[in-house]
């Protein structure tokens, strides 16, 4: 063999090698970025690369700004939680006090008083019961049982809750509808936790005006069943849409505030999501991700 073969050899044995190589750290390279985009997708944000090569150390910082966004987020959604908390309780708390001082100051020696004293005495056991109860959702919220799962097909599920609302609905002149995307859809959950997430979604729907609520499901790109509620009632307004999972935060009157920050709770019991994807004058959309 001459020189100039060997040098051939050599550069190609040398080639093969860099490529083999190259190729070994893409495959080991796609695994991380599937396991981190795993990762993040579960809200676990506990990983960190060895800094040993730049590939590794882009995605850290990635990892790094995710948790920033996620402790911002966190961090926002405490401070409004916390100033609707103090909210309602002042609005519970200040009329007792104010009452009670008054009702204390009226009255004379000889414990007459001025003043409605058996009025103003079940205006505070009024407001008292009315702080209680706003505890009690507050404990309900906080204290969401563990889903017992079992396989349930949602062709059942969904007759059992429109039936359900159907007379509720047909009061209000309203139609409530499933239309399946697809035959036999099964999902692994708790069947109580479920439909009183699509109750509370059809009740809410039933409130805004809607005529109609259309139910779909369908299988998504990652073996999810993917279930949207839609209706033609009221659009919630653009103001309150990034609002509308936090507790005890309403748009209405009579409202509790806890039902959707509920159902969000629920939903990632069973490594779900549920999500307003869509309000506008047509419609509606809430979407449910069984995964």
């Amino acid at each position: 063999m001459s020189v100039w073969q060997i040098i051939v050899l050599v550069f190609i044995v040398a080639i093969v090698t860099a490529v083999i190589a190259t190729l070994r750290t893409r495959h080991k390279d796609i695994k991380k970025v599937a396991y981190m985009m795993d990762a993040l997708e579960d809200g676990e944000l506990n990983f960190r690369f060895q800094e040993t090569d730049r590939f590794n150390r882009t995605l850290n910082r990635i990892r790094t700004i995710f948790e920033k966004q996620r402790q911002a987020h966190e961090q926002d959604s405490w401070t409004r939680l916390i100033r609707v908390l103090t909210h309602e309780i002042m609005n519970t708390v200040s009329p007792i006090a104010s009452l009670s001082d008054a009702l204390s100051r009226s009255m004379d020696e000889t414990g007459h008083s001025e003043l409605d004293v058996k009025t103003g005495l079940d205006t505070i056991s009024d407001s008292s019961k009315n702080l209680i109860k706003f505890v009690e959702t507050y404990r309900q919220l906080s204290g969401v049982a563990r889903p017992v799962r079992k396989a349930i097909d949602l062709q059942e599920l969904m007759d059992s809750v429109i039936s359900l609302n159907s007379e509720f609905a047909a009061g209000l002149g309203a139609v409530c509808t499933y239309r399946p995307k697809e035959p036999d859809l099964m999902i692994y959950a708790d069947e109580g936790q479920i439909s009183q997430i699509l109750i509370n979604l059809i009740k809410n729907a039933l409130q805004a005006g809607a005529k109609h609520i259309d139910i779909t499901a369908g299988m998504g790109k990652d073996d999810e069943v993917i279930v949207q509620v839609a209706n033609d009632g009221e659009p919630i307004p653009v103001s309150a849409q990034e609002q509308i999972f936090i507790p005890f935060f309403t748009t209405k009157k009579e409202g509790s505030g806890i039902g959707l920050s509920l159902a969000r709770q629920i939903m990632r019991q069973h490594n779900g999501s549920i999500d307003l994807v869509r309000s506008d004058t047509t419609q509606t959309v809430f979407e449910l991700r069984f995964r």
